[in-house]
């Protein structure tokens, strides 16, 4: 017993967010230049991207893959693929063991997770080669896990760790944008080029009781939930080809159902572990408005669960505004608890399986997180999943990270997407009689 929970341990060392340089930005000019390059688009698409990109939260400042900036979405080579990921997992890694001191040889479990792209040999392959890793680095390689991976891989460390003492894990989270740029018309498969851009983080854990004083963070809890039994969630977020051949990720009507109901199941769990027994109480009232989760209610979902009584910080997947507005509404949270989660998604857009520590970085940047905090961070997927866990904060953090050219300017009062001054004139009713292609 005394061994089992010695290596319940799950300390964080560090973390380090990607960013790409500034030749890679995609804003307004270089978003319509790629909008206009596609000669599938016919007026009515064009107004549905522009009445998206004014609404998808985003600002002038994310990334965007090298291929798509450079032109050729519509013909992206492996080498682009390599390049991409390469780029941001290396760059990361290099950073992580500058911070920590840690040599990547004595790295014990590596954990590599991007869904879209696995290569032969594996992409866990290509960092061990590069690092020289150990030959008995437990390694693996997580693909289709979709936007909530990062979690996934979290866990798979947390249990390693169980078998695994006095260890050092590293995961990888991060995701290929630029192949899977969509080139057709289905505006179900457009969403995703509004809102994926390119990013990634790295992070180091350990279980070694010695390294507790170094450590930022500590794994309290760690709740995944998948309904991938059910075929309306399922299929709400997938990648598919469209009729004209062009391959993307298709995102249906049923994803806020799926979200909803999927984060109520998660809650129902994860609710019994981190709240106060009074707030139980009124957790188990909730149980009431049953009937109205299965419609896919996002307020349903959080029903008279006050989770701030077991919480201070809330850090939420920064997949698009809707799901954000969702969550925030149903758990009854302030605007100064949605800003980390708003402002990463417009400085950064959605980063798929990376997001959430661009979230975490946006706190630690401004000084939220001390000594004693407890953070809980909710993640949705493909799948369709439902991670969240909830960290505490081993020490006051304010270290260097992803935001520091930027933090001074946030939040923003007014996000305003220029889109809406300079292409305006798209939704001109006399457009509707010109050609314009």
């Amino acid at each position: 017993m005394a061994f089992h929970m010695k290596n319940q341990r799950c300390y964080m060392l560090a973390y380090e967010c990607y960013k790409a340089t500034e030749d890679r930005k995609l804003d307004t000019e270089s978003c319509a230049k790629v909008v206009f390059r596609n000669k599938n688009l016919g007026l009515e698409e064009y107004r549905f991207l522009l009445k998206t990109i004014v609404n998808s939260g985003l600002g002038e400042e994310t990334y965007g893959p090298r291929n798509v900036i450079g032109g050729r979405e519509a013909t992206p080579s492996n080498a682009d693929a390599l390049w991409e990921v390469d780029d941001i997992i290396f760059d990361t890694l290099d950073k992580l063991f500058a911070r920590t001191g840690v040599s990547p040889s004595e790295i014990d479990i590596l954990v590599v997770n991007v869904s879209l792209f696995s290569p032969a040999p594996s992409l866990t392959a290509r960092v061990m080669n590069r690092y020289k890793m150990r030959d008995n680095v437990k390694a693996f390689n997580l693909s289709g896990e979709g936007c909530s991976a990062s979690l996934v891989a979290v866990d798979l460390v947390q249990h390693l760790f169980k078998t695994h003492k006095d260890a050092f894990a590293i995961v990888v989270s991060t995701e290929s944008i630029g192949p899977h740029w969509y080139c057709g018309k289905e505006k179900s498969m457009m969403l995703s080029n509004c809102l994926f851009r390119s990013g990634g983080c790295s992070m180091l854990f350990t279980n070694k009781r010695a390294w507790k004083h170094r450590a930022i963070m500590k794994l309290n809890h760690l709740v995944r939930l998948h309904i991938g039994s059910n075929d309306e969630a399922y299929g709400c977020c997938m990648q598919v080809e469209d009729e004209q051949g062009y391959i993307g990720f298709l995102l249906t009507k049923g994803l806020t159902k799926a979200a909803a109901k999927a984060f109520s199941l998660n809650l129902q769990v994860l609710a019994t572990r981190i709240l106060p027994l009074r707030e139980l109480v009124r957790y188990a009232i909730a149980y009431v408005y049953k009937s109205k989760i299965k419609k896919g209610n996002f307020e349903a979902a959080g029903a008279s669960l006050n989770l701030k009584t077991g919480v201070d910080h809330f850090c939420i997947h920064p997949g698009g505004k809707a799901v954000i507005d969702g969550l925030g509404k149903s758990l009854k949270l302030t605007e100064y608890d949605l800003e980390p989660t708003r402002m990463a998604l417009h400085r950064f857009g959605n980063t798929s399986a990376g997001g959430l520590w661009y979230v975490l970085g946006y706190m630690e940047a401004k000084n939220r997180l001390r000594k004693g905090d407890k953070i809980l961070m909710i993640s949705l997927g493909a799948g369709f999943m439902c991670n969240n866990c909830v960290w505490e904060v081993m020490k006051d953090l304010q270290d260097a990270n992803v935001w520091n050219d930027c933090a001074d300017r946030y939040p923003m009062k007014c996000i305003v997407n220029p889109f809406v001054e300079k292409f305006s004139w798209i939704n001109d009713e006399y457009l509707s009689f010109v050609r314009l292609h």
